[in-house]
């Protein structure tokens, strides 16, 4: 059996339990050994990638023990494309992290790295389990690590916001909590067979309005996460008191989890109630993407302008997988890494400023092009990822969303394409205030031009930028068929065939040019040579 799943889990963990015995005086010695241990486990994490074989649907390097059997729980873990990606992607921010704290983080240097180590094992737990419940634990457990970044390096304000974002997380897991509970014993009731293997629970029969509960209580849960509008306002406290490596791992990585939740649990376990509620969260997610673009659009503070743009941006990937067709549902997974790259480097770059003027507002810059010219060119590249420059890896991903949508939604999607016009207009706006025009502030004309360390974190997120960008093939590949067998279980019910019918006529009905499209949507045809249920070892 292939362990690397495993290895690439608790290695980090692993790392945290050595780290107790350093002294907490020897804070480079600690730092330089949490970076270390990251890269170990960024180099394991390509051994996913490197075993992982493409045209495969069902889950890939799976390992299953026995943990609680007389309950059917087991230690399951398992990878497929809807995951790989954002394995890889967790195993690459947290060096960025530790990378861009070095010089910044001074008090408990010891339990800041084992926080994140912590926090990096729950967080590739949560993409790599194949158990329920153990899906769960992992879930949970990225809650502690981050409330203690937030409340002990966070700024004046970091008690309030870390207490708001552990209550509004934690809310929406216990109900999520009890519709596995429920989920597992309704199987049971079917099969005679305790269970929580997710692949096993796939197909349970439950009663319309149990259905209809599960899917909420499981939505709830990931909406909070996203956050889904009106669910956000825990976000931007958290981002703004969060210091920089918190605000790069909380956007990069752990908003993706409710994203992720969508797509291995509400979509398969409630195929029905998602066909039929799906306009619900589409009409709430285009609300987000407008609501989140013109609130950043007003921001006086970078850091709120960011994590504003980040309710707007998770908009997008949560359309793309209620239009519930192959290529938004792409592009949602592959906007997800790259949403996780371009607003990763900008709460970077925004922390790169803040730790030498010590302000976020936008009215204390300007200018800065000309004291810090290369900071300031990874601070625009970052920003025109962001904005969706053809090129860059936010393009393809938007495009894909959009194209997709289109045939389902089309009326939602016009107005979520507004979206993209209002990023440019807010992330322009802020690059014209705090880098050009001339020099208003006298301590604007000695600021320190970017580090070493600082460079060296933002160099593997624009050269990801630039190849998504140029070759979004080699990703969007991968993730293929399992995409068509989710889509397959959705398709196949009587909800998602009068889906699939109505938009069918309403696509149509448009022109004669569009008629191409509805091959679009069809439940996709599987080559007969691919496994659907099974996996690779």
């Amino acid at each position: 059996m292939n362990y690397i799943l495993s290895i690439t889990l608790w290695l980090p963990v692993a790392a945290a339990v050595i780290l107790l015995f350093f002294p907490k005086t020897a804070a480079s010695a600690i730092k330089g050994f949490g970076l270390l241990a990251s890269l170990a486990t960024f180099v394991a994490s390509l051994g996913i990638l490197n075993g992982f074989h493409e045209g495969v649907a069902g889950l890939q390097l799976t390992e299953s023990l026995a943990w609680i059997p007389q309950w059917g729980i087991r230690y399951a873990l398992g990878v497929d494309g809807i995951s790989l990606w954002l394995i890889l992607l967790t195993t690459l921010l947290t060096p960025v992290v530790f990378l861009s704290s070095w010089n910044t983080i001074h008090k408990h240097p010891k339990e800041y790295v084992i926080a994140f180590l912590i926090m990096e094992a729950a967080m590739i737990g949560v993409f790599v389990a194949s158990d329920l419940l153990l899906f769960y634990v992992f879930f949970e457990l990225t809650l502690l690590p981050m409330y203690l970044v937030i409340g002990v390096w966070g700024g004046a304000n970091r008690i309030y916001a870390a207490i708001k974002f552990f209550l509004f997380t934690i809310a929406g897991s216990l109900l999520m909590l009890l519709g596995i509970i429920y989920l597992a014993f309704a199987h049971f009731h079917d099969t005679g067979v305790l269970t929580f293997t997710i692949t096993e629970l796939y197909g349970t029969t439950l009663a319309p309005h149990a259905q209809v509960l599960l899917f909420f209580a499981f939505a709830l849960a990931f909406a909070i996460k996203v956050p889904l509008f009106p669910l956000h306002t825990w976000l931007p406290d958290a981002h703004v008191e969060a210091p920089t490596g918190g605000s790069i791992i909380l956007a990069g990585v752990m908003l993706k989890m409710g994203t992720y939740g969508f797509l291995r649990f509400v979509l398969p376990f409630f195929p029905d109630a998602t066909a039929k509620y799906a306009g619900l969260l589409i009409a709430l997610a285009v609300i987000g993407i407008v609501y989140g673009a013109l609130v950043a659009w007003v921001q006086p503070d970078m850091k709120k302008l960011v994590a504003y743009s980040s309710v707007s941006h998770l908009g997008f990937c949560v359309l793309g997988i209620f239009a519930l067709n192959q290529t938004s549902i792409e592009g949602s997974i592959l906007q997800m890494v790259n949403h996780g790259l371009s607003t990763g480097a900008l709460f970077l770059c925004v922390g790169v400023i803040y730790e030498r003027r010590h302000t976020r507002l936008l009215a204390d810059y300007g200018g800065l092009a000309k004291t810090m010219p290369v900071f300031a060119t990874f601070f625009i590249i970052a920003m025109l990822s962001s904005v969706g420059l053809p090129g860059l890896n936010g393009f393809i991903g938007e495009f894909l969303i959009l194209a997709g949508s289109f045939q389902t939604w089309p009326r939602a999607t016009i107005v979520a394409a507004t979206g993209v016009i209002l990023a440019a207009i807010y992330l322009l706006w802020l690059i014209q205030r705090v880098f050009f025009g001339p020099i208003t502030k006298e301590e604007n004309k000695n600021v320190r031009e970017i580090a070493w360390n600082e460079v060296v974190a933002l160099v593997p997120l624009v050269v990801l930028m630039v190849w998504i960008g140029v070759r979004p093939n080699v990703f969007l590949r991968k993730m293929t068929p399992s995409v068509q067998q989710l889509l397959q279980i959705v398709h196949k019910t009587d909800a998602g065939k009068a889906m699939i019918a109505g938009v069918g006529r309403r696509v149509s009905g448009v022109g004669d040019q569009n008629r191409p499209h509805e091959a679009m949507l069809r439940p996709p045809t599987p080559d007969p040579r691919l496994p659907l249920s099974g996996g690779v070892r």
